[in-house]
Formats: structure tokens, C-alpha cells, sequence
């Protein structure tokens, strides 16, 4: 097998890993928070989140592009402070993958807080548990398949990247080159056979996830009613 072809298929599903990882982190609070609040400004902080659902990826990357620039404000303040450029780098792909890939873990966990009886949470309370250790403890155990949706749809959604990712991070191979990059570039190149084997192995691993958590999430559902 050809060793750009593994170096390429590493770099995305290291870049989904992460940027997977960093969601959930974001989306459990965030998720509960959406859930929860009744203030005025929840559907400003709703329509942010969804922004990337409806935003064409190369407008939302455009924009980031500007962002990270280092002949620009926000971006040269990086630069200087940290020494961090995120224009075609590995980090600028992490950072616009969470950006772009956030609905998709936020709206799954917020979906499953929001299912969650408010007994559940008053039950606890009532046993002396804190509000943290009652979403740790007693929400969170109660709703797995939304959190196991958001993050299969995540890592499958920042896999099948290509507007955000080929603004941000170019075509670096070994860096930032991933395999929706590289379908392009073969394409691109007329070289079909090794488009297809990039086209077909995402195709195979996307089913795959997809068919693993329908399954999971169907005998979680039979075993809740048993």
C-alpha cells in the first residue's frame, strides 16, 4: 500500500480524534447549559452554535482564514504572544474542525439532556448530590446514545471534511493534507484508481461507524425496557 496514502488516512482520523475529543469536552457543558437556561439570550447562543449547519464551508473558513492570519490583528497577536500560527497548520485544522464540527456534538447531548425527566435531577438533589456530581453521576448514565450519536457523527462529519479544512490548512502533505484533500488532488491529476481507493476506504469506515452505532443505540433501547 502506498505510504502517502497511509501517512494521509493517519493524519485525518488523528485530526477527527482530536477534534472529537475536544467537542465532547465542549459539548457536555455547553449541551447542559442549551438545556437548561431560560434567558433571553439562549436563542443567540442556539444560532451560533448552529451557524456551521447552514454557513458553506468556505465562507466559514474564508473568514477563519482572515482570523489566523498573521498580517492580521487576532492572528499576529498568536504569532507574537505564542508563536502560533494557525494558517496551514496542523492546529489551524483542529481549531477550525471544532468550529465547523460543533453543532453536530452539541445538539445530539443537548437533545438528550432535554429528554432526561427532571425527576431524575430532583431525586438527586434531594439525596444531598451537587449539581456537578448529579450530571456526572445521574444524567450523563442516562443518556449514552445521544452522547455515543454526537460523537460518531462528529469524527464522521470532521473525516468527510474539505471546504474548511483546504481553506485553513492547504494541501501540506504529512501536515495538512487529508483525504478529502487528496481525493481532490487525484482527481485533479486524473489519477482515478488512487481516488477511488481514498473515495471507497472513507466510504467503508463512515458505513461502518454509522452501522455500529444504530446497533448500539438499538440494544440500548431493548435493554432500557427489559
Amino acid at each position: 500500500m502506498d505510504e502517502s496514502f497511509i501517512q494521509t488516512m493517519l493524519l485525518t482520523f488523528k485530526l477527527a480524534g482530536v477534534t472529537t475529543v475536544i467537542l465532547l469536552c465542549i459539548g457536555i457543558p455547553l449541551g447542559y447549559f442549551l438545556s437548561q437556561t431560560k434567558s433571553k439570550f439562549k436563542p443567540i447562543a442556539e444560532t451560533i452554535v448552529s451557524m456551521p449547519l447552514v454557513l458553506p464551508p468556505s465562507v466559514l473558513g474564508f473568514y477563519l482564514l482572515l482570523a489566523f492570519s498573521p498580517k492580521n490583528g487576532f492572528g499576529a497577536w498568536l504569532d507574537e504572544t505564542f508563536s502560533l500560527r494557525l494558517v496551514f497548520s496542523f492546529e489551524g485544522l483542529v481549531v477550525a474542525s471544532v468550529i465547523f464540527s460543533l453543532p453536530f456534538m452539541v445538539h445530539p447531548i443537548q437533545s438528550g439532556f432535554s429528554a432526561l425527566s427532571k425527576s431524575l435531577s430532583e431525586a438527586s438533589y434531594i439525596l444531598g448530590k451537587g449539581k456537578l456530581q448529579t450530571l456526572y453521576s445521574v444524567l450523563l448514565p442516562n443518556m449514552k446514545p445521544s452522547i455515543l450519536t454526537g460523537i460518531v457523527i462528529t469524527f464522521a462529519h470532521t473525516v468527510g471534511e474539505f471546504g474548511v479544512v483546504l481553506m485553513i490548512g492547504g494541501n501540506k502533505a504529512g501536515e495538512t493534507k487529508v483525504a478529502s484533500i487528496a481525493i481532490y488532488d487525484e482527481v485533479e491529476a486524473l489519477n482515478y484508481g488512487l481516488a477511488n481507493q481514498y473515495a471507497f476506504t472513507l466510504f467503508a469506515i463512515s458505513f461502518a461507524i454509522l452501522l455500529f452505532v444504530y446497533m448500539i443505540n438499538k440494544s440500548m433501547v431493548k435493554s432500557e425496557f427489559r
